[in-house]
C-alpha cells in the first residue's frame, strides 16, 4: 500500500498525515502500519467499493469524512 508508505514518510518528516482506505484494505494497512514502527497510526476508512461510484457520489462520500481527516490531521 503506496498510502500507508507515504503517510508513514510524512509523519517521519514532521508532517501530520492520515490515509483514506475502504474496509477491505483495514487489515492490510493495520499491518503495515505495525511493521513500520507506527502501530495506531489513524486512518480514514471509507465504505467499499467505491471504484464503482461517479465522481459526483464520490464526493458525496468523502464529504462524510472530511471532519474526521481533520480531526486526525491537527490532533
Amino acid at each position: 500500500m503506496c498510502s500507508v508508505h507515504d503517510t508513514v514518510e510524512f509523519e517521519k518528516r514532521g508532517i501530520p498525515a492520515t490515509m483514506f482506505l475502504t474496509q477491505v484494505f483495514r487489515n492490510a494497512a493495520v499491518y503495515q502500519f505495525r511493521s513500520k514502527g507506527m502501530d495506531g497510526h489513524p486512518y480514514v476508512e471509507l465504505p467499499h467499493p467505491v471504484s464503482n461510484l461517479t465522481p459526483a457520489e464520490m464526493r458525496a462520500v468523502t464529504l462524510n469524512y472530511v471532519d474526521e481527516m481533520m480531526r486526525q490531521l491537527t490532533a
